[in-house]
């Protein structure tokens, strides 16, 4: 997503510009070009080669050693980003106040302003910073951050700058298109887990993969976004509340409670088609054998398909095999909108990978994908469910 875009750091006198070192890394990494402002106090933390070395680009210190870098630089950028932004280039920018190379550049950029505010926590809840915070959200500069931790200072509160993944993330953000604003997406992921006993229960292989990927491409485009998640060992995608389920019945309950309010529905999840008839309340003895009768468990897509109001309706079906004919049945049978159909014998594909290959089908035909990373395969999900929804 970052590569191809030019993006502008501007780095500020805090202790913790050191991580501006990592940020800049990585964003070279995902193939953007960086660009580093640096202020004078900022380089009493670290020194200009240091961002050098990491942009891979020259660093910039001074306008008037580079004239008219206050207006070229800007916009050159896709998205500038202050990290760390320290109280006073907050309040200075809050006030269109331009003194240096950093805030004339701020003042000529047209694009997406993000900073990362870094600070003690008595400076952090002042009521002049939090006022100067206010008036550049209205003015539409996007913050992340800070977090609560350790501060240089040795004392615990909330002023610590927020970790490169996050900025990473919020640059994403940015940089995609905002066509699912005013939508609210609904997105179940991982498996679900049926109890044998108090120790024991029977899954399946999801790694929840597929679904944190959609949910967060669909918050990225502006989307309110809902993930039903069985256990898995990802992290929350940044800003999506997550709805903790373990079994089929829960995954049932929270779907048919969330789906009423929702404008799309994507049942990433792999839910299990049957649950043992009865939970031991003792742990089974080994002892003997074991002989396990089960029952089905509710059909989601089914249960919500047969809603005379529903949302736009996204199955999956992960198959052994390359055979379609049980995708195509499942897209009627449930009076699905979309389903999208992987073989996870296929290298590359199915569980626990960072990559799929996808068939998706819908009533007017089928898109087969290459292999590609399940966050590419997600931006193309969105796109036909958008698509589709166009045409209704």
């Amino acid at each position: 997503m970052l590569k191809g875009k030019s993006i502008l750091l501007g780095v500020t006198g805090s202790v913790a510009a050191y991580k501006a070192i990592e940020l800049a890394r990585r964003i070279n990494d995902e193939g953007a070009s960086v660009k580093v402002i640096m202020t004078e106090a900022s380089r009493r933390f670290v020194t200009p080669l240091s961002l050098e070395l990491a942009s891979g680009n020259p660093v910039f210190l001074d306008m008037f050693e580079s004239p008219l870098s206050h207006v070229q630089l800007p916009a050159e950028a896709d998205v500038f980003v202050v990290a760390p932004a320290t109280a006073d280039v907050m309040a200075r920018h809050a006030q269109g106040l331009a003194d240096d190379l950093l805030t004339t550049a701020l003042l000529a950029f047209k694009g997406t302003v993000i900073m990362a505010p870094a600070m003690n926590w008595r400076m952090w809840e002042h009521p002049a910073v939090q006022q100067n915070l206010s008036r550049l959200i209205a003015r539409g500069v996007a913050t992340v951050g800070p977090e609560r931790g350790t501060l240089a200072c040795g004392e615990e509160g909330v002023g610590r700058m927020a970790d490169p993944e996050a900025l990473i993330e919020s640059i994403r953000t940015a940089l995609s298109r905002k066509d699912l604003q005013g939508e609210r997406i609904v997105v179940t992921a991982g498996p679900t887990r049926e109890p044998l006993d108090p120790v024991r229960y029977l899954s399946n292989r999801s790694s929840g993969r597929m679904g944190y990927a959609v949910a967060t491409s669909a918050k990225r485009r502006g989307a309110e976004v809902i993930l039903i998640s069985g256990p898995v060992s990802l992290p929350p995608p940044r800003g999506v509340p997550v709805r903790a389920v373990e079994t089929a019945a829960e995954m049932h309950e929270a779907v048919m409670a969330e789906a009423g309010h929702a404008s799309v529905l994507v049942m990433c999840a792999a839910v299990a088609d049957f649950r043992p008839s009865r939970k031991e309340e003792l742990k089974i003895d080994k002892a003997g054998g074991l002989s396990l009768e089960f029952a089905a468990t509710q059909d989601i897509l089914a249960d919500i398909g047969r809603r005379a109001e529903r949302p736009f309706c996204v199955g999956f079906a992960a198959e052994t095999g390359s055979s379609l004919e049980r995708a195509r049945r499942k897209l009627h049978e449930k009076r699905l909108d979309m389903i999208v159909f992987n073989d996870v014998t296929k290298a590359g594909s199915g569980f626990d990978v960072t990559t799929n290959e996808v068939v998706i089908m819908d009533r007017s035909g089928e898109h087969a994908l290459p292999l590609m990373s399940k966050e590419d395969v997600a931006e193309h999900i969105l796109d036909r469910v958008q698509e589709l929804r166009r045409k209704e």
